[in-house]
């Protein structure tokens, strides 16, 4: 079987590398293990293992695929560090951000048809936001921009001043991809060695992040923008009723419900119920397959999506039809394409 997996984490080593340089916050530092100490904000950082697969070869990431029996291809994402970007001041998040998508850039050349990869976008400046996107589009053929559900520890990604960002991004027709990200609710939610807030913080950043963009007027006002909300939409599909109910105040055209079906999402969610529900909620047509590879299990992501008994023709859809029309990806099979470019090679020889 062919797939197409929306939701996939790669991170180049080259950034932490980067990332040792700055001075301030956010920064990394060498734990002399192999390792490295995310220095998030003062008195918060994470450790970063050595043997942690988001950081490891891409050629182990994508064996892993190719371990699951299927021809898989994938869109990297960026995943909670989107937020890093902007948290840095505005020329060094521009910089740092070129480095991220040049590191996809390359690998997208490397692995034609088979790699997709989506940019880093500091938002700290509007302007500079705008020419990073342009850049990585236009320049360097990458297929969507990254979206923290907030910018730095400022949780309005809906701020009138971003609004130009947006248009912009509306009008090049390129997703962003809204992911949770460890700025925000991390302090509420701390304790219990960080699972209440990977179970449940993130869920809300990702739900509270698109609803500012709904409610601000951002989707009535860009009505072609593609947002695409991880973890099948956090907990908006389930509570919608609810926002319909209570966002009469912010006097919106429509309901807040039909802005919602207008975003897209995945189904990483380990719960077949869950991943059924977002199907039914925004339709087969806006829905993705997502593995959030490595943080979750494809074999269990793909075992979910069998209990849930689609039809083939919904199963197309999900898996390979619509991640290529919501990105713009070209019609390539990237192990055929792959294999063609091996056979040209030989014969050339």
């Amino acid at each position: 079987m062919h797939i197409i997996d929306s939701h996939f984490h790669w991170r180049p080593r080259s950034l932490l590398e980067w990332a040792c340089k700055s001075k301030g916050y956010p920064r990394a530092e060498r734990d002399g293990k192999g390792g490295y100490v995310w220095m998030i904000r003062e008195g918060y950082s994470v450790k970063i293992r050595p043997d942690h697969p988001a950081w490891a070869p891409l050629e182990a990431q994508l064996a892993d695929m190719d371990a699951l029996g299927h021809d898989i291809d994938v869109v990297c994402t960026i995943g909670p560090l989107s937020v890093y970007f902007s948290e840095l001041a505005p020329e060094a998040g521009r910089d740092a951000a070129m480095l991220w998508n040049e590191e996809m850039a390359a690998a997208q050349r490397r692995y034609p048809g088979r790699f997709w990869g989506t940019a880093a976008i500091p938002l700290k400046d509007t302007k500079i936001a705008i020419e990073v996107l342009e850049h990585a589009i236009q320049k360097l053929g990458l297929f969507g921009g990254n979206l923290p559900g907030s910018v730095g520890i400022d949780p309005r990604i809906d701020h009138e001043r971003l609004w130009p960002f947006y248009k912009r991004a509306e009008e090049l027709g390129v997703p962003l991809f809204l992911h949770p990200t460890d700025a925000v609710f991390a302090d509420i939610l701390e304790g219990y060695d960080d699972t209440l807030h990977f179970s449940l913080g993130r869920v809300i950043e990702v739900s509270v992040g698109a609803t500012r963009l709904i409610l601000s007027g951002l989707m009535e006002h860009c009505p072609n923008l593609k947002i695409m909300l991880s973890h099948t939409g956090g907990a908006l599909p389930y509570q919608s009723g609810r926002m319909d109910k209570n966002t009469k105040a912010a006097k919106l055209p429509r309901p807040v419900s039909e802005y919602m079906k207008r975003m897209y999402t995945d189904t990483v969610s380990p719960h077949a119920a869950g991943i059924k529900f977002a199907i039914d909620y925004y339709g087969i047509d806006n829905v993705m397959y997502g593995s959030d590879y490595p943080c979750w299990e494809p074999k269990e992501a793909l075992r979910l999506i069998e209990e849930i008994n689609l039809s083939e023709a919904d199963k197309q859809k999900l898996f390979v039809d619509n991640v290529r029309r919501i990105f713009g990806l070209p019609h390539m099979h990237g192990k055929e394409h792959m294999r063609a470019l091996a056979a040209g090679s030989a014969a050339a020889e």
